[in-house]
């Protein structure tokens, strides 16, 4: 009875344990994708590619000081002859903008990302999850790490493209697994605190690529900033290989019930509910691009908020705040909107959470286009309001996901709608350089990012009004088994007790 005890205390804490463990694996994943993003001023002047212009070389002069704004010469020649007081104040050279830029942060990644994020989507409903992510974070690691040694632009191009490779499988697998560890009260708390990794890697990214350049310690300069994060994930890989196992599969709202679920583990057949009958049902599809728009603007604002400053107010270090708002306002943020979804839903039913949704991108939009819009002050103070609603959506929107389709094609379908969000999300910014040329960089920001929190919002609303009651089921049955048996009951959304504690 005592070993009993210990024993049941320890499996309690090994779930949490893996949610540590699968995050933390994420965030490092997350810092190598961003990274480039706050290094690439740097980065490109190593390499040698993206645009150039005029640049404020000496911070310790404000702009209200100076004759003529660096930023708004064209012509190297003049750029170079600008001075105050006997002092050259500006420079020409890469400021890591540009098409080049572009296509590495988005299509580059995304390209790769999203194909095998399908791939591997669905061997994970066949295979052991557990294996292939220790294989996918081995993966990414080992190229952040390389990515630190590159000596021409294709080669970071070629290491962020295997990258995106290994983190692909990240999302799809560890959203399984942490399904299946955890009840459907825990659930959007849960895989919001896991998909925070998203964010947490990202605002991560803003002081280690600002910072850690600048030390030129060993003279690595930003090449430390990815040598210094593979290190780290190569332990966190190493326990990921060792200590992480395979879950049984649970069908979701069956849990508890002590009915066999996994046709996987018990080697009995599970009724074949086709990907194509899922994703063809109309609140999937507007889900998938309601969460596109969404993932658009917020990879918008990953993409150029530190160029985005850098260029708007080069006399002022916003590096720490950005740091500040992106993790621990959108911290607070994801767990919020996590806990008030799980709340709700007990009550609601799914509908619930998709208000959730619309409601908090919907608060969210207009201090976006406040961040946009104010001087470096009132931009941070509206960036922080606008961060706590907007980061609420991730982990609430795969939570909807996971509860509205079957067992039998879960991480088939959060692989492929991941490839349609990342496709169209990941690759939408790439049209920030051409637009920005048209009608100016602030514009262009401000449409992408802003003004599409703004359009997420109305199309989650939209998507409420077809949450309707189980998955739709198939005309046939297999097996002689009536499929109602193994799909989730939406009317029932009660707080769960797991099970196996």
């Amino acid at each position: 009875m005592f070993h009993g005890g210990i024993l049941s205390k320890l499996r309690g804490f090994y779930k949490w344990y893996v949610l540590g463990l699968v995050s933390v694996g994420y965030i490092l994943g997350e810092l190598g994708h961003y990274l480039i993003g706050t290094t690439s001023k740097v980065t490109a002047d190593d390499l040698h590619y993206g645009d150039k212009s005029c640049m404020l070389n000496a911070t310790h002069l404000h702009l209200s000081q100076l004759p003529v704004i660096c930023e708004k010469v064209n012509s190297s020649e003049i750029c170079e002859s600008l001075s105050l007081n006997g002092t050259y104040y500006c420079e020409w050279g890469y400021n890591g903008l540009g098409i080049d830029y572009q296509v590495l942060a988005g299509p580059a990644f995304m390209a790769v990302f999203t194909v095998v994020g399908v791939i591997l989507g669905v061997v994970a409903d066949k295979y052991n999850r557990a294996r292939i992510l220790s294989v996918c974070t081995v993966v990414f690691v080992v190229a952040i790490l390389m990515m630190g040694s590159v000596n021409e632009y294709w080669h970071l191009v070629i290491l962020r493209m295997i990258m995106a490779a290994g983190e692909s499988g990240c999302n799809p697998l560890a959203t399984g697994i942490l399904t299946d560890l955890f009840p459907e009260h825990q659930r959007a708390l849960v895989l919001s605190i896991f998909n925070w990794g998203i964010y947490g890697g990202y605002g991560i990214a803003f002081p280690v690529g600002r910072y850690v350049p600048i030390l030129n310690a060993w003279g690595l300069s930003w090449r430390l900033c990815y040598y210094s994060a593979g290190i780290v994930g190569l332990v966190i890989a190493a326990l990921t290989l060792l200590t992480l196992r395979e879950p049984e599969r649970t069908t979701i709202g069956e849990e508890g019930t002590g009915k066999p679920t996994d046709g996987v583990e018990s080697g009995k057949k599970m009724p074949q509910v086709t990907i194509w009958h899922v994703i063809a049902q109309p609140r999937i599809i507007l889900l998938c691009l309601a969460a596109s728009i969404r993932h658009c603007g917020g990879m918008t604002f990953a993409y150029n908020a530190d160029l985005y400053y850098r260029d708007y107010f080069p006399d002022v270090d916003l590096g720490w705040w950005l740091f500040a708002v992106t993790v621990g306002i959108g911290s607070v943020g994801v767990v919020v909107g996590g806990v008030i979804s799980d709340k709700f839903v007990s009550r609601m039913g799914v509908r619930s959470r998709v208000l959730v949704l619309a409601v908090s991108q919907l608060i969210a939009t207009l201090p976006a286009f406040g961040s946009v819009i104010f001087g470096p002050l009132w931009a941070m103070i509206t960036l922080a309001f606008s961060y706590f609603f907007a980061e609420m959506w991730f982990g609430i929107v795969f939570a909807i996901l996971v509860e509205i389709v079957p067992l039998s094609v879960r991480s088939t379908t959060v692989g492929v709608f991941l490839f349609v969000m990342n496709n169209v999300g990941g690759n939408l910014p790439i049209l920030v350089d051409p637009v920005s040329k048209a009608i100016g960089y602030r514009e262009a920001v401000m449409i992408f990012y802003a003004g599409f929190y703004g359009i997420s919002s109305i199309l989650f609303f939209l998507t409420m009004f077809f949450m309707d009651g189980a998955v739709e089921k198939p005309e046939e049955k297999t097996n002689g088994l009536d499929n109602s048996a193994y799909i989730q009951d939406e009317t029932r959304h009660r707080p769960i007790q797991d099970a196996r504690l």
